[in-house]
């Protein structure tokens, strides 16, 4: 079971007089990662070393670092907390000692972990898409029954007779969420799969 953040998350840490500072944030895609990476890095920092996941794609890079210190571990904290879709970044300001790769290693990937750890977390749910063609008379309803059957509307085209709603449902729940609009809406309401 995968997880991804609710919300963006941040922890602070100091080790050996080094500043950390881990930025955690849902995405969706490998675009929205490096956007939120090139977003909140500091470039007046010594070092803005991060890691992304999204399904099968993931990068990472040290930034300076040496190798294998700090993108990899960041990725490593990713993947231990159960995570995907999510951009990690860790800044460092270096402090003037030393802490050799080792200790690299432990301070980005536990930053990371620690910031992952500190979020809301919610479980990712694989989905498949449909359409459904709603009259405006039932338009209310009908959304107010999807949200319960956690069945996320994803866009809304109107027309004279109403809204054609794209929507996201759980894999394995077309049949059952199916069989609810008909019952619903007495027969008249079709749960049409994407292809």
């Amino acid at each position: 079971m995968a997880f991804t953040l609710q919300a963006p998350a941040e922890y602070r840490e100091e080790i050996r007089k080094s500043r950390f500072l881990a930025l955690a944030a849902p995405v969706d895609s490998p675009q929205a990662a490096q956007a939120f990476i090139e977003q909140h890095s500091d470039r007046a920092a010594s070092h803005n070393c991060w890691a992304w996941k999204c399904g099968a794609q993931h990068r990472f890079s040290d930034d300076g670092e040496p190798g294998g210190t700090a993108g990899r571990p960041i990725l490593a904290a990713i993947e231990g907390q159960d995570c995907d879709q999510v951009a990690v970044l860790v800044i460092r300001w270096y402090g003037g000692i030393q802490l050799g790769t080792g200790g690299l290693a432990r301070a980005y990937g536990g930053s990371a972990a620690k910031c992952l750890q500190g979020g809301a977390r919610i479980e990712l749910v694989a989905r498949l898409q449909a359409r459904c063609q709603v009259p405006f008379a039932e338009l209310a309803r009908v959304k107010a029954r999807l949200a319960e059957w956690q069945v996320a509307i994803e866009r809304e085209d109107f027309d004279a007779s109403g809204a054609l709603l794209h929507l996201a449902l759980p894999v394995g729940q077309l049949e059952a969420v199916r069989q609810q609009l008909a019952d619903l809406s007495r027969g008249q309401l079709r749960l049409i799969p994407a292809e």
